[in-house]
């Protein structure tokens, strides 16, 4: 019998720590409860969010619905040649699936370590970090059709990857609750030390072989040196998209700024590090009332204590203003602002 909760503090159920409440709080450990959830007419028609780990989201305001809090657990795996496809509730904590395959030697997520989140977040955005992306390793989710009380399994294809972008901020958004998800691993490693301070870390404590567990260690290393602990400073990690740019608008801001940061993305298309567009605007390390950016990088926006949803969306709205006055470059938001 499903536990529905009455107005409910949502404090310790997002990164940000935002305290706000919701009027109705669920909590699902299995599949069926969502079938049962979703067939008794009284919660058809209200208002609803699904939240995993709560570290992706900004809550502005108390929530007059039903919180629906996945938190299905479980970790399967199964080895074919050099392959291995290792299936995770939606509800597992992402870093302890990194941890999980690390430790058995699958490779293919150790450049994914210490994103918080869940597992059935992972998809919907698309999660990405050090030159490695979800859709790389993603082999299928299984996935609740709200409308139907059915279950789906969505293939890569289906899900229509993109960065930081799937069909399920899109044309499915809020359509399907994801319950598991596989992924396609290997025995086999291929490191990926391509991108951002992986190789020196690694020639820092003289590894010139690295196995999948050090370069876990180290990305881990470097995200803890760069970002905010969310358990002693509210903060949902990158707030913003590093912004993708046409070759010929590139060009342009280049030519103003030749220290631009940058990264080549495919189809004449050029990748810019958001954080340093911030930076360069004088935000890193501000504090604005209860909120402002983290010292060690300005991409990540934080709660000092006692912020609320409405501040720290502001501060994100003066960054957005700033950046295009300087750059012409409109900076997009990561984060779900749920308001």
């Amino acid at each position: 019998m499903l536990q529905i909760q009455e107005n409910v503090s949502l404090k310790n159920f997002n990164t940000f720590g935002i305290d706000v409440s919701a009027k109705y709080f669920v909590e699902i450990c299995h599949e069926d409860d969502l079938a049962e959830l979703f067939m008794d007419p009284q919660w058809q028609h209200v208002k609803r969010l699904v939240m995993g780990g709560g570290s992706n989201m900004l809550l502005v305001n108390d929530f007059d619905g039903l919180i629906i809090r996945i938190n299905i657990r479980g970790i399967e795996h199964r080895i074919n040649h050099d392959e291995v496809f290792v299936e995770a509730g939606g509800g597992e904590v992402w870093n302890d699936l990194v941890n999980y395959c690390v430790d058995r030697g699958y490779a293919g997520i150790e450049n994914l370590s210490l994103i918080p989140g869940s597992v059935g977040a992972s998809p919907i955005q698309n999660i990405g970090a050090y030159g490695v992306e979800l859709k790389d390793v993603f082999k299928s989710c299984r996935a609740f059709e709200i409308a139907t009380g059915q279950f789906k399994t969505f293939s890569k294809e289906d899900c229509h990857f993109g960065y930081r972008d799937s069909i399920f901020k899109g044309e499915l958004k809020e359509q399907y609750i994801i319950v598991s998800v596989k992924l396609h691993l290997s025995l086999v490693p291929s490191v990926n030390l391509k991108y951002g301070a992986i190789e020196q870390e690694l020639a820092n404590r003289g590894i010139s072989n690295p196995t999948i567990k050090d370069v876990s260690r180290v990305v881990s290393h470097i995200r803890v040196s760069k970002l905010p602990d969310p358990s002693t400073i509210g903060n949902a990690g990158s707030f913003f998209k590093n912004p993708v740019i046409s070759q010929e608008q590139f060009e342009t801001v280049h030519s103003k700024f030749p220290e631009l940061v940058n990264y080549p993305a495919g189809d004449g298309l050029v990748k810019l590090a958001a954080g340093w567009l911030i930076e360069q605007c004088g935000w890193k390390g501000k504090v604005v009332g209860h909120t402002g950016t983290w010292k060690n990088q300005a991409l990540v926006l934080v709660n000092h204590g006692g912020a609320t949803g409405t501040e720290v969306y502001n501060l994100s709205s003066q960054i957005i203003d700033s950046v295009y006055r300087k750059f012409g470059v409109l900076l997009e938001r990561e984060v779900n602002i749920i308001s």
